[in-house]
């Protein structure tokens, strides 16, 4: 699939909010992508269209973010100060994946053989100009939301 460009902020939260119109449980997604690239803005705009209303902040420090939303579950996990994937064992990860939920992961390679495989990776990068986004789906339900992103 191609770059998709982004503009700015408000770019990266209606991409976002376009990712929560198809999104359903259970699914995962890595947010993949140098620190200030967007990641939790996306994942803002996605939570703000799925119809959360508070704050959204990167879960840097407590690792996992749980939101019980109208329609669905979903969990936040930035993994970025992650030391080993074992640590996800002691926040019971296992016991989160019994139920469907949606999975919003940022730096999954910190948590690679302890995480769920992805549907959908996106991997957004700095511009001048933006940022820039590249899908990559791996199961149906992946490529189906890759191609929303498009627009098709």
């Amino acid at each position: 699939m191609h770059e998709i460009h982004i503009a700015g902020e408000a770019a990266q939260l209606a991409l976002g909010a376009r990712l929560a119109e198809r999104m359903r449980a259970p699914f995962v997604l890595y947010l993949q992508g140098d620190l200030g690239c967007g990641k939790t803005t996306l994942t803002r705009g996605l939570l703000r269209a799925l119809g959360h209303q508070g704050a959204v902040r990167s879960p840097t420090y407590t690792l996992i973010e749980p939101y019980a939303l109208a329609t669905t579950q979903l969990y936040h996990l930035d993994l970025y100060r992650l030391a080993d994937p074992e640590e996800l064992e002691y926040l019971g990860l296992r016991d989160l994946l019994e139920t469907p939920a949606i999975w919003v992961v940022e730096w999954p390679q910190c948590g690679a053989g302890a995480l769920p495989p992805p549907d959908l990776q996106l991997q957004l990068e700095h511009r001048p100009d933006g940022r820039s986004l590249r899908p990559v789906a791996t199961t149906e339900a992946g490529l189906a939301l890759a191609r929303a992103l498009y627009g098709r």
